[in-house]
C-alpha cells in the first residue's frame, strides 16, 4: 500500500518503522528539515519537507496515488484539516490522531463528518491500558478480544511460584482450570508454549482465557486478585486525566492522588476532576512521596514526560511500596534494556498507536474469507495475537484443527461462537461467524489463511 504519514516526532517515526518493514510504501512530510532527512534515511523512506495541510505539499508526496494518509503532528486541528485536504485531493482513507479531552469526547462525529477512517488517541488508550492492570494487578498486561469476553494476561512467575517446576501440559490436571497457556519469555528468549514446555522462576508468561477462569486460575496459584483501591499518579498530563475519569467510573470506589509541578495544570485538573486529590509538588523529592503516602499505596503509577525521571520514580516505588507499579515510556529504541529492570508494567503510548494502524492496515489488505478485528504485539518484533472474524468463503471452515495444515509456531489460541468461547482442541472446527484468537511468530499476518502452510 501506498502510505502517506504527516509528523515525523516518536509517533510517526514508530509508524513509519512498522509499517515500512510490513511492505507498505512510505511517505513522509514534516516541516523540520532535519526530522524528515533522520526518518527518511534510517527507514529507507521517501521524504518532503512542508506543511502537510496544503495541496501543494501533498501534490508532490503523490497524494494521487496514495491509498491512506496518516496524520500524527503534534497539533489536533492541523491532523483533521490534513486529512480533510487529503480526501478533496486523492479520496484516499484517512486517520487523524486526536489527543485533546475536548475533541476526544467528539470523535465518532469527527469522523463521520469528515469521513475519516480513523480517530485515534493514544494518550486515552494508554489510560485505557492502565486502568485494566489496576484492576487485575497480578498482571503486567491485559490486551482484550471479542469486545473483552476474552482477556490475554502476561505475568511474571515469582520465587516459590506452585507453576515452576510443572510442564504446560499439566497445568489441567494439576489446577482444574480452563486457560491456555500462549507465550513464555526467558531472559531473552521468547516461545509459543507447547506442552512439554516446563515453567522457570522468573519467566513472564502470557495466557489467554475469560475473565471468569482467569480469576480462578490466579486464584488457585496464590496470586493477588483484588483491584487495587487507592492510586497515586505522578505527572497530570492527559493520560493522567484520561485515567482519572476511567478509574472513577468505574465504580470500584479507587482514591486518586494525582502528584503535578505545574501550578497551572494543577488548577486545570482540579476543575475538570471531581473526587481527585491534586498535589502541586515535585515527585522528584522522595519526601514528597513519603508524606503522600507512597510506603502504603495500593498502586503507583509514572506518567511524566521524561522517560528518566518515570524510571527512576519507579525504582524507589518498588524499594519501599509493595503496590503495582506501572510505568510510561515513550522511547522504544532501550526497550530491550528497559525490560530487564524488572519494573512491573511498562505502557508505551507510541507502541499503542502502532499496533491500532497497522491493524487497520492489515484489514484494507484482507481477503474475502476473514478480517482482522484486533492485533497486539506480545513480544514486540517476535509474537503477535490477532484476532479474525470468519467470513464466508474462508478454506478453514469446517475441517478440524487436527485436520489443518499450519505453519510452525502458530497457535489457535481461542474460538469464540456466539456467547460461547471455546479453548480449541484438535477436533474443534471452525464456523463461518466465529472469531478466532491466534498467536504466531509470523509477524506479517494479514488474513487468517496466512496461518496454513
Amino acid at each position: 500500500m501506498n502510505i502517506i504519514i504527516v509528523g515525523c516526532g516518536k509517533v510517526g517515526e514508530a509508524l513509519a518503522e512498522q509499517l515500512n518493514e510490513e511492505g507498505n510504501n512510505i511517505t513522509v512530510i514534516d516541516l523540520d528539515a532535519e526530522r524528515v532527512n533522520t526518518v527518511a534515511a534510517k527507514y529507507d523512506v521517501m521524504g518532503y519537507v512542508g506543511n502537510g495541510a496544503t495541496h501543494l505539499t501533498l501534490r508532490e508526496a503523490d497524494i494521487d496515488h496514495a491509498d491512506l494518509l496518516i496524520a500524527v503532528t503534534g497539533s489536533d486541528e492541523l491532523n483533521l484539516l490534513c486529512c480533510l485536504i487529503a480526501k478533496k485531493a486523492g479520496n484516499c482513507q484517512t486517520i487523524a490522531r486526536v489527543r485533546s479531552p475536548q475533541y476526544s469526547s467528539e470523535a465518532p462525529y469527527l469522523k463521520d463528518e469528515l469521513g475519516l477512517a480513523m480517530v485515534i488517541n493514544p494518550e486515552f488508550a494508554a489510560a485505557s491500558e492502565i486502568a485494566r492492570v489496576l484492576r487485575f494487578p497480578s498482571a503486567m498486561k491485559i490486551d482484550t478480544f471479542a469486545k473483552g469476553r476474552v482477556e490475554m494476561m502476561k505475568f511474571r512467575l515469582p520465587e516459590g511460584s506452585p507453576l515452576v517446576g510443572c510442564a504446560v501440559k499439566e497445568l489441567a490436571g494439576k489446577f482444574h482450570c480452563d486457560v491456555l497457556i500462549c507465550t513464555v519469555e526467558r531472559e531473552n528468549d521468547a516461545f509459543i508454549a507447547n506442552g512439554d514446555l516446563v515453567f522457570e522462576e522468573k519467566d513472564v508468561i502470557s495466557l489467554i482465557a475469560t475473565p471468569k477462569n482467569a480469576n480462578d486460575f490466579f486464584r488457585k496459584i496464590n496470586y493477588k486478585m483484588n483491584s487495587v483501591k487507592d492510586v497515586m499518579i505522578v505527572g497530570g498530563g492527559e493520560i493522567a486525566y484520561y485515567l482519572c475519569k476511567l478509574l472513577k467510573r468505574s465504580g470500584n470506589n479507587i482514591s486518586v492522588k494525582v502528584i503535578e509541578k505545574n501550578l497551572k495544570r494543577c488548577n486545570e485538573l482540579c476543575e475538570e476532576l471531581e473526587d481527585v486529590t491534586v498535589i502541586n509538588g515535585d515527585a522528584a523529592e522522595q519526601a514528597l512521596l513519603m508524606e503522600e503516602g507512597l510506603e502504603n499505596a495500593g498502586a503507583f503509577v509514572a506518567l511524566t514526560n521524561l522517560d528518566e525521571e518515570n524510571i527512576f520514580l519507579s525504582i524507589f516505588a518498588k524499594r519501599i511500596s509493595s503496590g503495582k507499579l506501572v510505568t510510561k515510556i515513550n522511547r522504544i529504541d532501550f526497550d530491550d534494556v528497559i525490560k530487564h529492570l524488572d519494573l512491573d508494567s511498562i505502557i508505551y503510548p507510541k507502541n499503542i498507536t502502532a499496533e491500532t494502524i497497522v491493524r487497520y492496515v492489515r484489514a484494507m489488505s484482507n481477503t474475502i474469507g476473514s478480517n482482522m478485528e484486533t492485533l497486539y504485539n506480545i513480544v514486540k518484533g517476535k509474537i503477535e495475537a490477532a484476532e479474525f472474524n470468519i467470513k464466508e468463503g474462508s478454506p478453514i471452515i469446517g475441517k478440524p484443527l487436527a485436520e489443518l495444515q499450519f505453519n510452525c509456531s502458530v497457535l489457535i489460541a481461542a474460538i469464540l461462537r456466539g456467547k460461547q468461547v471455546i479453548v480449541p482442541r484438535g477436533y474443534d472446527t471452525i464456523q463461518q461467524g466465529d472469531s478466532v484468537v491466534i498467536v504466531t511468530n509470523h509477524t506479517e499476518i494479514h488474513d487468517i489463511t496466512d496461518i496454513l502452510k
